[in-house]
Formats: C-alpha cells, sequence, structure tokens
C-alpha cells in the first residue's frame, strides 16, 4: 500500500439523519481507520434529526477536535446534506458515505491507495447487499434502466459511496443545479475514475430511513435530471397510437364506403378504448410536466439547504451559506 504524504488532508461526509444508535461505531472505526494514514476531518451534516444525534456528535467532537458538525435548519433531504459537507470540507480529498456503516470505514484505505495512484474519483461497487429482496430487485432494475436511459454512463451498482479529489469537488460545488443527483453530476464531471467491488453491509442498528418510496423519488430525480429520453418516449407512444387510430378510420372507411357493411357498435370496446387513450394522454402530460416543474424550480433559485449551527467550522458571514447553497 502507498503511504501517505504528510500535507495531505481527508474529509468524511457523512449525511445524518436519526442515526444516534450508529454513531459511537461508526465514529470509532472511522477514527481507527484514518488515523494511520493521514490529517483527517470527520464533518457529519445532521439533516433534520430528532434523536440524540446532535447531541452525540457534539460530545465526540469534544474528545476529538477532527469531528465536525454542519446542522441544517431543518430535514432538506440526503442529496442536499450531501451537497452541504461538499461546500465546507476542506480536504484534498473527500469521501462521501452514509452513517448507518452499511459502507464499511474499512474500504477507505482501498479508496486512498487508488486515489495516490492518480484517479481522481473512486466509486464503491456493491456486488453483494444484504437487504430485503424488493430492495435488491428495485435496485438492479434502476441501475440497469439509469444506464439504458441516461445521457452519461453512470456505473452499474454505484451509489454515492465514493472518493473524490478536491479539483472534482471544487468543480461540483460550482454546479448550480437544484435538483442534486451527486452520483450522476460526479459521472457527468469526467475526469480519471475507477471502481472498486466491496460487499454492502447490514444495517448495523435502526431503521432504515430510505424506504421505497424514497428511493423511487430519487430514481426518478436520477432519471429526469440526467435523460430527456422519457419525454422522447411520451412522444413515440403518441405518434404510435396516432398511427393506429390512422389506419382504424382508414379501416372503417374501408368496410362503410367500399364493402358497404355496417360496422358492429360496442360499447364496452369503445368505453375501454377511450379511457386507455385518455390514460396515457395523462402519462405523457405528466412526464411534460415533470420536466416543466424542474425548470419552476430552477427559475425561484432557492438554495438547497440552510445552516442551522456548526461545530469546527470557521462561521461565516451572514447570510454567506445562502448564497453559496444557490
Amino acid at each position: 500500500m502507498l503511504l501517505m504524504k504528510k500535507n495531505h488532508n481527508i474529509s468524511v461526509v457523512i449525511p445524518i439523519y436519526n442515526e444516534e444508535e450508529n454513531l459511537p461505531n461508526l465514529t470509532k472505526r472511522l477514527v481507527d481507520v484514518l488515523c494511520r494514514y493521514a490529517q483527517f476531518e470527520i464533518l457529519y451534516v445532521d439533516d433534520g434529526s430528532k434523536d440524540r444525534s446532535v447531541e452525540i456528535i457534539t460530545a465526540q467532537a469534544k474528545q476529538h477536535p477532527s469531528i465536525k458538525l454542519l446542522k441544517l435548519s431543518r430535514n432538506f433531504g440526503h442529496q442536499e446534506a450531501i451537497t452541504a459537507g461538499l461546500a465546507h470540507c476542506s480536504g484534498d480529498a473527500v469521501i462521501v458515505m452514509d452513517g448507518d456503516l452499511q459502507d464499511p470505514p474499512e474500504v477507505l484505505p482501498l479508496f486512498i491507495e487508488k486515489w495516490q495512484e492518480g484517479y481522481e474519483v473512486v466509486y464503491a461497487i456493491r456486488e453483494k447487499r444484504k437487504e430485503h429482496i424488493f430492495k435488491k430487485i428495485a435496485y438492479y432494475i434502476f441501475y440497469r434502466l439509469m444506464r439504458y436511459l441516461s445521457n452519461i454512463e453512470i456505473p452499474l451498482d454505484s451509489g454515492d459511496f465514493s472518493l473524490m479529489d478536491r479539483k472534482v469537488v471544487d468543480l461540483l460545488n460550482k454546479i448550480p443545479e437544484k435538483n442534486r443527483f451527486i452520483r450522476g453530476i460526479r459521472s457527468w464531471l469526467g475526469f480519471r475514475q475507477t471502481g472498486i467491488a466491496y460487499e454492502r453491509h447490514a444495517r448495523f442498528a435502526g431503521v432504515p430511513k430510505y424506504n421505497l418510496t424514497k428511493l423511487f423519488l430519487l430514481a426518478y430525480n436520477g432519471l429526469t435530471s440526467f435523460s430527456t429520453r422519457p419525454v422522447k418516449v411520451a412522444t413515440h407512444i403518441g405518434l404510435l397510437f396516432t398511427g393506429v387510430s390512422f389506419f382504424g378510420i382508414v379501416w372503417l372507411l374501408y368496410h362503410k364506403l367500399i364493402l358497404k357493411t355496417e360496422v358492429i357498435e360496442g360499447w364496452a370496446s369503445t368505453l375501454f378504448a377511450v379511457l386507455f387513450l385518455s390514460g396515457v394522454q395523462l402519462i405523457i402530460m405528466g412526464i411534460q410536466g415533470e420536466y416543466i416543474a424542474r425548470i419552476f424550480i430552477e427559475v425561484k433559485n432557492r438554495p438547497n439547504y440552510i445552516i442551522g449551527e456548526t461545530i469546527g467550522i470557521e462561521p461565516k458571514r451572514k447570510n454567506e451559506d445562502i448564497k453559496e447553497a444557490s
């Protein structure tokens, strides 16, 4: 393994939401791993926790100067919490990971080694998952659908767990996009990237904060952020049914005018056809509406997050956080 240069600083950004049961073990394992390599900071971003998470992190920060806290004013969401952490970390390399210990801290040396070899982005590839079968299936479908629909190449089975070089983080922070999908933006930026396979562990303690509904919304956000194909698919569906309708009209006119036969009337078939086509139209309008809604959100230019308080981070001028988050 390569030796870490002493002047290099490693930042670990961890979004936290009600993880009081995991924090003691998480911090201990992180400190044990990172203290062997370089100067480091562990930046917890509390995303509106309602348990004792902030209290525990505050106590840990008093014992370990390397532990810092960024407390958001309310729950803004997982991607927004990561965005806040990336904007306030100071490391030459920045590692993003979750706080439920499904991302094992013991993998971090492999990230650092690849970074020292010259890679600007090192992402984790989930080979095995100790999760419910329905979640496994949902993840499998999502990543492959994302690969098919996306305008860029996003690695299969890779989440936010990754290491990014400082220049990549700086560029990511300059992107003003409101609907954040970090792993997509990370791929879009380019640079030298490589993946490391690992086994994703089961949650250490507590209940998952990301249910299937939230996972679906994250997937939907990713698909609409990095692909215009849903709109194109909607157009193709419209053209398909227009063509079918046209040939249907030709068929009716042929029977009526040429064969002089009456077409058998069917109220049920007519009703179901109207309902089906109406449903297709609503779906198409919904897809188009989603993209229009994204334009609306971007035009409002509201910040991605608001900072409530900080520990271990230099205070900034009033309202500067709002400007940076924009």
